[in-house]
């Protein structure tokens, strides 16, 4: 079963989404998700000019050797643009493979050892009030797990924050459903990490109060703290009981997460902007992590995110992938099989995407009473129209960026 076509698909119905479609000469299609928030055209290029060309003729069936050819044969190693564009590749064969078997895809991937993934919405609120509200209307869906960001006294605007938008036809709009807002330049922001650490723990004693000790709550810290910082935000956060606090400072420097290992017992999440294994490597073997945070579309794809995790599991590690709405319906979906396959599934990132994504989009994938399942379709169980693509080009937007009070441009 040879590769017959590579069609590389950019469309933004609710946000710029880059989707790989491959066909085999006997009429099989798979797609694979290459989006990559911000810098989605260098990725189409990176597709288009250097990697389909290697791609058509090859066996659709050598997903593993694909993946090495790819990403050893270019010499230039790792980075997002080139991993987003590998992972791609390997879910559009993934999808292949499954619908030559006839099987939904995780049982290719070992059978399904869940009923269901748990999964977390994003409630945010300017004050506790809003954000109450907010928090009900997350408990209202059915979700049973779900992410507290606030605003601060005396920043304009921060992110995951609903209505925190600056720009003139976003303001109102649900900040934390689309980052990148479309506009030719990015978004400047404010931050002061100060007021930041003494305004939350009392946002939480707040919650807790509200909601009560059952509730799994999760908070991203969106690698704004150094690690003195974050070792003090995770000490203070202590009393309530989160699920976890993510990216609490910039892990590129894995050692930097020895120091608030040793200050806190808060588990950490860390590993969005992650790409390859080498990333996490520190962070595993020395256990100063309790969940992988990367993405499928991100991170090389289904092969080797599985990896990533089955070595994670060695450790006690587990699964909490990214999942908001910069990640297409296509990685959404190739997350929830491998998260349904994976022993030490933790929990996953869940935001609903817009009625335009969804008519571009069609999923099989449902959610119910807080849990998500891909769906028995065989492959990964969606479909693209490329029609309705057709009507929504690409448009420019970036993601915000932060600056402190003195002008100094800070971690966003």
């Amino acid at each position: 079963m040879k590769i017959q076509s590579a069609e590389v698909i950019v469309t933004s119905p609710d946000r710029n989404f880059v989707t790989l479609k491959l066909t085999t000469d006997d009429g099989l299609t798979g797609l694979g998700d290459a989006t990559l928030n911000g810098r989605e055209l260098a990725v189409v290029s990176y597709l288009r000019d250097h990697v389909v060309p290697l791609l058509i003729g090859r066996d659709a069936h050598q997903i593993e050797d694909t993946w090495q050819f790819l990403y050893r044969s270019a010499y230039w190693r790792r980075g997002p643009v080139t991993m987003a564009a590998i992972a791609a590749v390997d879910v559009a064969l993934w999808d292949i493979k499954a619908k030559a078997a006839g099987m939904p895809l995780y049982q290719l991937l070992g059978g399904a050892s869940r009923t269901g993934l748990m999964a977390y919405g994003h409630a945010s609120g300017r004050d506790l009030p809003e954000l109450f509200d907010n928090v009900r209307s997350y408990l209202d869906k059915g979700y049973k797990a779900i992410r507290i960001q606030t605003a601060v006294p005396g920043l304009r605007a921060i992110y995951g924050v609903a209505g925190n938008a600056t720009t003139e036809g976003n303001k109102g709009k649900r900040y934390d459903y689309e980052p990148a807002q479309r506009a030719d330049l990015p978004v400047e922001e404010d931050w002061d990490t100060r007021k930041y650490l003494t305004h939350l723990p009392g946002v939480f004693e707040a919650v807790r109060n509200e909601f009560g000790a059952d509730i799994p709550l999760l908070h991203d810290g969106h690698h704004r703290m150094t690690p003195i910082q974050a070792a003090k935000l995770g000490k203070s956060l202590e009393p309530y009981d989160l699920f976890w606090l993510e990216d609490c400072t910039p892990a590129e420097n894995q050692a930097a997460l020895r120091l608030v290992r040793q200050h806190t017992t808060t588990p950490l999440a860390i590993g969005e902007v992650f790409n390859t294994v080498w990333d996490y490597q520190t962070l595993i073997t020395e256990q100063l992590i309790d969940y992988v945070r990367s993405a499928v579309t991100h991170t090389g794809g289904i092969s080797a995110l599985k990896k990533i995790l089955d070595f994670a599991a060695q450790y006690q590690i587990k699964s909490g992938m990214h999942g908001p709405t910069d990640i297409s319906p296509v990685g959404m979906a190739a997350a929830m099989h491998l998260g349904l396959a994976i022993h030490n599934f933790g929990i996953q990132e869940y935001m609903s995407h817009g009625a335009l994504t969804n008519s571009v989009f069609q999923q099989t994938f449902t959610f119910t009473d807080g849990m998500l399942h891909p769906g028995e379709q065989p492959g990964l169980g969606v479909s693209l129209d490329v029609d309705e693509a057709g009507k929504y080009p690409y448009q420019t937007a970036y993601l915000p960026y932060n600056r402190l009070a003195d002008g100094t441009v800070h971690d966003w």
